[in-house]
């Protein structure tokens, strides 16, 4: 069931709200930046996302085709959030539009049951194939 979730960086300059489904399915990724930065991450349409504050405390960083915002806090250095447009059908949904990957490290109001309780799906970024499970997921 999808709720409302406040999330922050570590500083606090940066805060937001969005709707998650915890319950749904959630990824780790062992792409270079997922896999070094332990980024573990609900993807939400645009409209389930809303910055509350410290959009001015943003700072972003792009590589590889450069399609995803890596969105970073200038003072603590912890990403919230990143952005994405997608046209791709993942895992047998059709993804169109505007996302957010939502770090789920950085929700404040989720409670260590609802977190030990999400499923997670790993995908394979590391060579672009994010639609299979690595052959490792331990170090995830």
């Amino acid at each position: 069931m999808e709720k409302i979730y406040h999330g922050s960086c570590h500083c606090g300059a940066v805060r937001f709200e969005a709707a998650i489904d915890l319950a749904a399915a959630t990824s780790r990724c062992n792409c270079s930046i997922c896999a070094k930065s332990r980024f573990w991450k609900s993807v939400i349409k645009a409209d389930a996302f809303r910055l509350l504050e410290g959009e001015d405390a943003l700072t972003e960083y792009r590589f590889g085709s450069g399609s995803v915002r890596h969105l970073f806090c200038k003072t603590c250095g912890v990403k919230p959030f990143g952005q994405v447009r997608l046209d791709m059908e993942y895992k047998g949904q059709q993804l169109r539009g505007e996302f957010y990957a939502i770090n789920l490290a950085c929700l404040d109001d989720a409670t260590v049951e609802e977190l030990a309780n999400a499923p997670i799906v790993y995908e394979d970024g590391r060579h672009d194939d994010h639609q299979h499970t690595p052959a490792e997921t331990r170090y995830l």
